[in-house]
């Protein structure tokens, strides 16, 4: 069985302030207007980079991200993502559009 090595977080407060807005985009309530927002902005919604730097995860979050040595923005890009993949399977349909691979 695939088991992911652990990585040590380098800079635990950069890393703990962004995924704390990471989060905050993802709450249940939230992430409807999350999703939203990726829409109207054209973006994919597993293109972390570029919805981080239209500042969809707020403003803060760029400087934040840049700010982290690679590896944490490693693990902060995994961490998204495993957020996105848990949204409900009926958001995901409505916004298949952002959702889709083409």
């Amino acid at each position: 069985m695939f088991e992911q090595a652990a990585i040590a977080v380098r800079d635990e407060h950069g890393y703990q302030k962004l995924h704390a807005l990471i989060d905050a985009a993802f709450v249940a309530s939230d992430v409807e207007v999350f999703l939203d927002r990726v829409t109207r902005s054209k973006l994919r919604i597993r293109d972390y980079e570029a919805i981080l730097k239209r500042g969809l995860l707020g403003s803060e979050a760029v400087a934040l991200y840049e700010a982290l040595p690679v590896s944490d923005q490693g693990l902060t890009r995994e961490r998204f993502l495993r957020l996105v993949e848990k949204v409900p399977v009926e958001l995901r349909q409505r916004y298949l559009k952002v959702y889709a691979y083409y």
